[in-house]
């Protein structure tokens, strides 16, 4: 009996298969006993596959539905990869997770990296899945450019070698909050893999000056999301109550939402719509736009077309395989939706969910949020240099023009003297930075005055007249104050917002490598990226997507830069790709989305009824959800204890396995011990500081609505009103 009935699913893009899928049957099943996958022995007797088990899960179906336009030979090599795939992870299954044997795990994965290379020889093959990833890497990686080959290594490396986070997971009896566990999946899911894939079948490889943008990045991920989480629907009966998995969207909401399955397999259909949605407005408003400002070539637009088509066929193809295969749960879907009246069913579902993002209401009084008891295990330090940092903070944000009039806003300026004290970053700097020098300290006050002052100017200046090319152009020239070069030329600044970034950039610039110079300035680039993607949202009226929120909000909060000061007070010599590891990449958004969680919770009054915002996680929840705001800031204060228990968990388990596993030396796991403090520092200094923040409270917010005199003009039915709103808007550091 099937553990739920399976939900309707959005899929507006019709599935179409591959003339040549006959061959490639034939092909992938000479191949791969070829190989040796139909003779690879289980541990406790029989074989992981034989050719029956292989003709029913019919990889070569799927391959044609996914790549239903390339020809024959390449259809062959595409099916021949996903017949690899799959075998590998039942080989994993069987080998490794049902024992729970991670050393002999860690040691097969570590092998199968050997035959990935281009520049050294591998060795000889000696089970069934290294002789097939060794055939299949010499058949493809000479057709495409070292930069692919590069992003194609990663996701391959992540496939397998994130396995071990699935198998700890399954020794542990642990299974992963929401937020984890959608990050994870993208790194063992094999989506992106997936999408690598796409680009050599479709004969359109996104060149690298396109490939790392957000609309690239969006595309990637929301495919890789709707990929992972339709099959997580799929393979619920299997994976779950029969090989005892616990990586599945499914389960994961049951846990984290304590509901039936039934109600949390709804829950994962309906994030499955919202991802495939972000994707189309993605595809249709922001590549279009990207293409046009990069000034792309005719080839590379076709290329990107081409890729994005690609990515739909997949979807849709994948949909039908997972409806047919003898792999998945799919009674009842076998033949597949068809005809007019499932076209109907999906454009209805298509517009329900797109009404329901455009349907909150700015400004409803809702009064102030009771705020729940917050996890926070960390003690809170204070800088002893604060009360200086506080008095020179004033007199830089003064020198600045942060107090001066701004041209178009009727209020006069966007700060004056009493809304700056009031903001007290320097409290806030103090006990996030609590070791830093006089002179440290002071430079990170300025970087969060920077910051909160930009992130106030983008809305008053830009937002009430909806100027979004004027808000990119103001964002398109910041760069420029950052030279990476010492020699680098800076132009004369326009205004307080490039004269403050100017003044910190050469106090800031002139200690750090290179490297770390890049790594910064793409961490402010980011907060000044993010300013316009929440302009562009106001303007449309769009309640953003879950996902999309959670990972834009870490830049809208600035988290990256502000949680990086921290090492200009800590410096240390960590190799690069140290910081790119799971492990430290958990830690880092585990503490942000704490943080930026906390900022959701405190002005959530702020932001929704005196300033009219869309971008706060307790109205994410409410409007995906259907929820009040009580449930969803209960919701949003689990989430935040969530993160944290994994945030304690890494710091006292993976992080020193992680020193282990790499031989790290005494210097570099200091410097890392020392990240770690610096965020629970951090985490607990930006809770402290909204607890003693005046900004937040009613009376407050009610002086700066009685002192505003901006107006914006929002539409309200047939005709348009002036809504009076204060010339403010949110960013924490």
């Amino acid at each position: 009996m099937q553990p739920f009935v399976m939900p309707d699913f959005y899929m507006p893009y019709p599935a179409r298969i591959n003339p040549n899928m006959e061959r490639s049957r034939e092909h992938s099943t000479a191949w791969a006993r070829r190989m040796g996958m139909l003779d690879a022995p289980k541990p406790g007797g029989g074989l992981i596959w034989d050719e029956t088990d292989l003709a029913r899960m019919d990889y070569g179906l799927m391959c044609a539905y996914t790549h239903p336009d390339c020809d024959g030979p390449t259809l062959d090599l595409i099916t021949d990869w996903y017949v690899w795939v799959f075998f590998f992870d039942d080989q994993f299954l069987e080998q490794f997770k049902y024992s729970r044997d991670i050393r002999a795990a860690k040691a097969y994965v570590d092998r199968l990296e050997l035959f990935m290379t281009t520049d050294e020889t591998p060795p000889e093959p000696e089970n069934a899945a290294e002789a097939g990833l060794k055939d299949l890497w010499e058949r493809t990686v000479p057709a495409m450019s070292d930069e692919w080959r590069r992003r194609f290594t990663i996701s391959t490396h992540n496939l397998m070698v994130e396995s071990m986070w699935e198998l700890d997971n399954i020794d542990r009896g642990r299974i992963a909050n929401p937020i984890e566990y959608v990050q994870m999946r993208r790194r063992v899911g094999g989506a992106p893999w997936s999408a690598n894939l796409v680009e050599y079948a479709a004969g359109a490889e996104v060149l690298g000056r396109l490939a790392g943008t957000r609309p690239m990045r969006v595309l990637s991920d929301t495919f890789s999301d709707g990929v992972h989480l339709r099959n997580d629907l799929f393979s619920y009966q299997r994976e779950v109550q029969e090989e005892g998995e616990n990586s599945n969207a499914v389960l994961v909401f049951e846990r984290f939402f304590d509901c039936p399955t039934q109600d949390a397999a709804e829950l994962v259909n309906d994030l499955l719509t919202s991802r495939l949605q972000q994707f189309e407005t993605t595809a249709l408003a922001e590549v279009p736009g990207l293409l046009a400002e990069r000034a792309a070539s005719a080839a590379e637009q076709a290329a990107v077309a081409a890729y994005v088509k690609g990515l739909q066929d997949w979807q849709s193809g994948g949909h039908q395989w997972h409806a047919r295969s003898s792999r998945y749960m799919n009674g009842g879907l076998a033949s597949g939706p068809t005809g007019l009246g499932t076209a109907a069913a999906t454009l209805a579902m298509g517009v329900r969910h797109r009404s329901r993002q455009h349907s909150h209401r700015p400004f409803e009084p809702v009064g102030p949020l009771p705020l729940p008891e917050l996890h926070m295990p960390f003690p809170i330090r204070t800088s002893p240099h604060l009360d200086q940092a506080r008095e020179n903070s004033v007199g830089w944000a003064r020198r600045m023009g942060f107090f001066d009039s701004v041209p178009g806003v009727e209020a006069g300026g966007i700060w004056d003297e009493r809304r700056f004290v009031g903001l007290d970053l320097a409290h806030c700097a103090s006990m996030i930075h609590a070791d830093a020098s006089p002179e440290q300290l002071d430079l990170s006050t300025d970087w969060l005055s920077w910051g909160t002052y930009g992130d106030d100017y983008y809305p008053v200046v830009f937002g009430a007249t909806r100027n979004l090319p004027a808000a990119k152009a103001c964002g398109d020239r910041l760069p420029a104050f950052m030279p990476v070069d010492d020699d680098g030329l800076v132009p004369e600044p326009a205004n307080p917002l490039e004269r403050g970034l100017a003044d910190l950039w050469r106090r800031t610039a002139g200690s750090m490598a290179p490297d770390a110079r890049r790594q910064f300035r793409a961490a402010v680039e980011d907060m000044i990226t993010s300013w316009l993607w929440e302009l562009t949202n106001q303007a449309l009226g769009r309640v953003p997507d879950p996902i999309d929120y959670v990972e834009m909000r870490r830049k809208t909060f600035g988290a990256d830069m502000t949680s990086s000061l921290s090492r200009l007070a800590r410096p240390g010599d960590v190799p690069p790709e140290i910081y790119r590891t799971r492990v430290m990449h958990e830690l880092d958004t585990a503490a942000q989305d704490y943080a930026c969680f906390t900022n959701d919770l405190f002005s959530y009054q702020k932001e929704i009824e005196f300033e009219g915002e869309n971008h706060n996680l307790v109205l994410v929840i409410e409007n995906f959800l259907g929820v009040d705001r009580l449930t969803a800031r209960d919701i949003t204060a689990e989430l935040m204890t969530a993160r944290m228990q994994e945030f304690e968990y890494i710091v006292a388990n993976d992080l020193p396995a992680m020193f282990a596993e790499l031989d790290l030396d005494e210097d570099v796991r200091e410097t890392l011990t020392r990240h770690a403090d610096g965020l629970k520092d951090w985490m607990a200094g930006v809770l402290e500081w909204h607890r003693r923040c005046v900004r937040y409270t009613e009376p407050e917010l009610l002086r700066l609505r009685d002192e505003a005199t901006g107006f914006s003009f929002l539409p309200t039915g047939l005709g348009t009103s002036a809504v009076r709103v204060p010339a403010r808007h949110e960013h924490l550091p």
